[in-house]
């Protein structure tokens, strides 16, 4: 395996502000001990920080509106068999991921594809539930999964019509696949959301400290705990709301700024 490692991350289109790819960069600065290089595969690079590689997003035959139906369908670039020439390991993070410590643990587990067990499962320890792919957070050797990029291509109205995200085209095409140790990547609505009601007076639980990644997915975003926007950031029945402590100071001593609220 090359010695050679990349963190990378997606933008694309308005849904998310430089700073969530400035945080992040700055949040791996913190977290990586050894050498490694980060990139950002984006068509807006408008604010992003100077040490992040500003990369385009390869070609997938994607016409403008479809960017935007259903999955991130633009995210199997990252399986493109030349990758701008790169070679090496790659860690690809969703910008709405909160990276607590230890990245340099997910380089360390071998592995043709890595991903989080995002199902039933996930949060619930000693569930017996299928494992299911999360993309949120995977790693591969670059160009070595080239034939989902190329497959896409070349069925790609087949493949969206039949696949509601590209995970769930990734998980049925590699079909074998490893998952994160348990308890690795955490999810902020099943381990750190308090119960309806409760959560009305408590704001969310820190993260334990041998969660080394925290996963938003779906409503709240990352964004919204820092109390910009709407009042309640959580979807009736659930009651959470206003500036949540820790949020806030994550985000602030990884250079973010006040965002306004995009959802």
């Amino acid at each position: 395996m090359s010695s050679d490692r990349f963190v990378c991350c997606l933008k694309y289109g308005t849904a998310y502000p430089a700073d969530y790819v400035n945080v992040l960069y700055n949040a791996t600065c913190k977290a990586m001990r050894g050498p490694f290089r980060f990139l950002c595969l984006t068509d807006r690079a408008e604010g992003l920080l100077p040490g992040i590689e500003v990369l385009s997003i390869p070609d997938l035959g994607l016409e403008p509106r479809e960017w935007f139906v259903g999955g991130v369908w633009p995210k199997l670039g990252i399986y493109d068999r030349h990758f701008h020439g790169l070679k090496g390991r790659i860690l690809f993070i969703d910008l709405d991921m909160v990276v607590l410590g230890d990245l340099d643990a997910f380089f360390d587990i071998p592995g043709r594809f890595i991903g989080i067990d995002a199902g039933p499962r996930w949060g619930r320890p000693g569930s017996t539930a299928p494992q299911q792919l999360g993309s949120a957070l995977v790693a591969f050797d670059i160009g070595s999964l080239g034939h989902l990029a190329d497959k896409f291509r070349a069925e790609k109205a087949a493949i969206m019509g039949r696949f509601r995200t590209e995970q769930a085209f990734t998980e049925a095409e590699l079909g074998e696949i490893g998952f994160w140790p348990e308890g690795w990547v955490i999810s902020f609505k099943r381990a750190l959301r308090r119960p309806m009601l409760v959560d009305l007076v408590l704001e969310p639980r820190l993260p334990p400290a041998t969660a080394k990644v925290l996963a938003f997915h779906g409503t709240p975003r990352p964004v919204d705990l820092i109390g910009q926007g709407k009042t309640f950031w959580d979807r009736f029945p659930h009651l959470g709301h206003g500036p949540v402590r820790w949020m806030v100071d994550y985000w602030r001593d990884n250079g973010g700024g006040l965002l306004k609220s995009q959802g």
